[in-house]
């Protein structure tokens, strides 16, 4: 069992990464920290993969340990063991982490806002929190934050900040894998372009009330989620080379293509904006592929579960619940508790992302601070 140190929630100097990177990582590009002469402005959609804390302000809990024993050294209301791509993206522009819109306690809203929130998706449409609910949210704070500042409110983002702002988008995952519980794999098919649909209409949204700079996410491997695996595999042939379920797989390969034809379409119709396609796909399935070589173990085995190998996830002792086992710290693990990922593997994401070897256009998060 894991030992969770006490410590303070403190933000921690970006060379944090490069020691991660330095240490654990030789064979990683190096990580890009941008120079940006104003405090940038990020407007983040999504899901747990970048909720950095909506879903504990909103029904008003924290997550128990080991949540956040790695870097935060107590739960920091983030499914993680410590930092997630979107922190370590915000160190990169020398930026403070984002605050969730659902903080109402003395919340900064100075460097932008955290729509996302455990557990969305794209539909149904008007269930909290769908992407739908969530620009919904980002529409009002467009209207009243800058109302608000011209009678003496601070903390929050003037009228033209948003024109320079970044909106971040990765949603999709929660609704291919629920669909997955109760459909055919030609369903799930058929039920994509109703979610590219509604990352359109977002995108729509957002450009019309000034947005111009877009970051996309495509969706991960899910097929290679310890809980997938512990819960839909049935026989070997399902599995590919690696040990991940296929049928998921080609799922979220299919949903990213249509992503990725979506922001093709969208360069050309919307008039002064730029929308970076990111492919988050094989950014993940390359660390699970290639483990080994970048210094991980058991890459299909959540590192907080219950069960032991291969998977180590039971969907009825989750990480953080009676029975639970925890890896060493320190431990090369890629998934934290069989759905969200460690530190480490985020740390990865993150420098990969930052190379733009994996986006389209191949653009740097330089070209993102907000110095107009």
């Amino acid at each position: 069992m894991g030992v969770v140190k006490g410590g303070r929630y403190l933000l921690v100097p970006f060379f944090t990464l490069y020691m991660i990177l330095f240490l654990y990582l030789p064979l990683l590009p190096h990580s890009v920290h941008c120079q940006c002469t104003k405090t940038p402005i990020i407007f983040n959609f999504g899901d747990s993969n970048s909720d950095t804390g909506g879903y504990a302000d909103g029904v008003g809990l924290n997550f128990a340990p080991p949540n956040g024993r790695t870097y935060f050294h107590q739960p920091a209301r983030r499914l993680s063991d410590g930092r997630l791509m979107i922190d370590f993206l915000c160190e990169s522009l020398n930026t403070d982490y984002l605050t969730p819109y659902l903080n109402s306690l003395e919340p900064n809203f100075t460097n932008g806002v955290n729509f996302a929130i455990i557990g969305s998706a794209t539909l149904p449409r008007y269930v909290p929190f769908s992407l739908f609910v969530q620009v919904s949210q980002f529409l009002r704070f467009r209207y009243r934050s800058p109302a608000l500042m011209l009678n003496g409110y601070k903390d929050l983002v003037g009228d033209e900040d948003f024109e320079n702002a970044l909106y971040t988008i990765d949603i999709g995952q929660n609704d291919l894998a629920a669909s997955f519980d109760n459909l055919t794999y030609s369903q799930v098919i058929e039920r994509i372009p109703s979610f590219i649909t509604e990352i359109k209409n977002a995108i729509w949204n957002i450009y019309e009330k000034g947005g111009k700079k877009f970051w996309v996410h495509n969706t991960g491997p899910l097929g290679c989620l310890p809980q997938k695996l512990a819960l839909l595999a049935r026989n070997a042939t399902e599995l590919d080379e690696h040990g991940c379920l296929q049928p998921l797989n080609n799922a979220a390969k299919t949903f990213n293509a249509q992503l990725r034809v979506l922001c093709e379409q969208l360069r050309r119709e919307l008039i002064n904006v730029t929308i970076v396609y990111v492919d988050i796909y094989s950014i993940k399935y390359d660390l699970i592929a290639n483990a080994s070589n970048y210094g991980f173990e058991s890459p299909l085995m959540a590192c907080c579960g219950n069960g032991g190998p291969p998977y180590n996830y039971n969907a009825n002792i989750n990480c953080g619940r009676t029975g639970y086992s925890v890896c060493h710290e320190g431990s090369k693990f890629i998934s934290w508790d069989g759905v969200h990922y460690t530190e480490a593997a985020n740390a990865i994401f993150a420098s990969k992302i930052l190379s733009t070897h994996y986006s389209t256009p191949q653009l740097s998060f330089n070209f993102f601070c907000n110095n107009m």
